[in-house]
């Protein structure tokens, strides 16, 4: 991934601060533990769902049932936000990932992603690649989604900050 073109937003920061590094937001995507996807359904309106995902590879990666409304969504329009961050007023960051999800069907892949699931949440995340999708232990499936970012924003609080990080042209 090539690095991002960073900016911090003077309008919605205060006069000392800085714009959060590139580094900094991607460790806080590594370590993020829930994060709130948006979709937009058919007919306009959006809707949000919480789940878990990994950073891997310079993107962000999901699953979800393929008889999900996010699915469904996905379906009909690629656009997503996948949000992430802390219910507090004068700490921490909030950080939002927009893309286009990608669909990951090959094993390989899909294998490495498992086992990413499974060593961030030490192991209560068992998924085995199987078909181009991930099986659970108790059956049923999974699709696997692959978010490379175009636009990043971070929100700090306490020093407030509003930080963009730009990929590509």
């Amino acid at each position: 991934m090539t690095a991002p073109r960073t900016r911090l937003d003077g309008r919605f920061s205060e006069p000392d601060a800085v714009a959060t590094s590139w580094d900094e937001t991607r460790r806080l995507l590594e370590e993020a533990q829930l994060f709130w996807l948006t979709t937009v359904r058919r007919d306009g309106r959006p809707n949000v769902s919480p789940l878990v995902a990994v950073w891997l590879d310079d993107a962000l990666h999901f699953s979800t049932g393929s008889d999900e409304q996010k699915a469904i969504n996905l379906r009909g329009n690629a656009n997503v936000v996948l949000t992430t961050g802390c219910a507090e007023w004068e700490q921490g960051f909030d950080v939002m990932v927009e893309g286009v999800p990608l669909r990951q069907t090959d094993d390989a892949v899909l294998g490495r992603l498992a086992e990413a699931w499974r060593q961030k949440w030490d192991g209560r995340w068992q998924y085995t690649p199987s078909g181009g999708v991930f099986r659970h232990p108790e059956g049923g499936e999974a699709l696997v989604f692959s978010v490379r970012p175009r636009k990043v924003l971070v929100f700090g609080k306490g020093m407030f900050s509003h930080t963009s990080h730009r990929f590509g042209a």
